[in-house]
């Protein structure tokens, strides 16, 4: 061989192993972005299994607040019909499911609104257990989502910027989207005394 060639299959050769340096630094990345998403559904799950002990515990006490046990039942009910995988996440898919976890939110402030009522549900331990797990679990979903958007923050930028850019467009390298602030976050509530 001369050195021509020699030079010609060095360079096929160190551009073979960026290319797949490159690869396997994505791959890795968007194994990071599964991770996160699983994380954000495992939350989502703890909070649709904590809902049917917390409406039984405040049945008990309170059987007439019919309407509101029934919109928790159905904003939980629509929101366990939304199921996405890592695949189909999009901008309009991850939109209607955050919109029906928003509504199931509001549902939720709706029965904890209704327990003020009753001081003996609120001196209930099992209430309170119950209602401690949920707060901790709406934590866990704001660190679930959270993670998530830095973890596919980090692989979308990673995809988008040359040479990682040229890697991804071989491979067909998609972006994830992005949770986002709910509707009306950017507004400060209204305090008054």
């Amino acid at each position: 061989m001369n050195k021509t060639t020699l030079g010609v299959l060095g360079i096929v050769a160190a551009l073979a192993l960026w290319v797949i340096s490159t690869y396997n630094g994505l791959v890795t990345k968007e194994e990071g972005v599964k991770t996160s998403w699983a994380n954000v559904e495992t939350q989502y799950q703890r909070r649709m299994d904590l809902i049917p002990n917390l409406v039984n515990v405040v049945k008990g006490y309170a059987a007439h607040e019919k309407e509101t046990f029934e919109a928790v039942i159905k904003a939980r009910a629509e929101a366990t019909q939304i199921k996405l995988s890592i695949d189909d996440l999009s901008e309009e898919n991850l939109a209607k499911m955050q919109a029906a976890q928003n509504s199931l939110s509001g549902a939720l402030g709706r029965l904890m609104a209704v327990t003020e009522n009753y001081p003996e549900l609120k001196a209930n331990d099992q209430f309170k257990e119950l209602q401690s797990q949920l707060e901790g679990t709406e934590n866990g979903i704001a660190n679930a989502r959270r993670n998530y958007n830095e973890t596919a923050q980090g692989y979308n930028t990673d995809i988008r910027v040359f040479p990682g850019s040229l890697v991804a467009m071989i491979f067909g390298l998609k972006e994830h989207p992005y949770f986002k602030a709910d509707e009306g976050a950017q507004k400060a509530p209204t305090v008054q005394f």
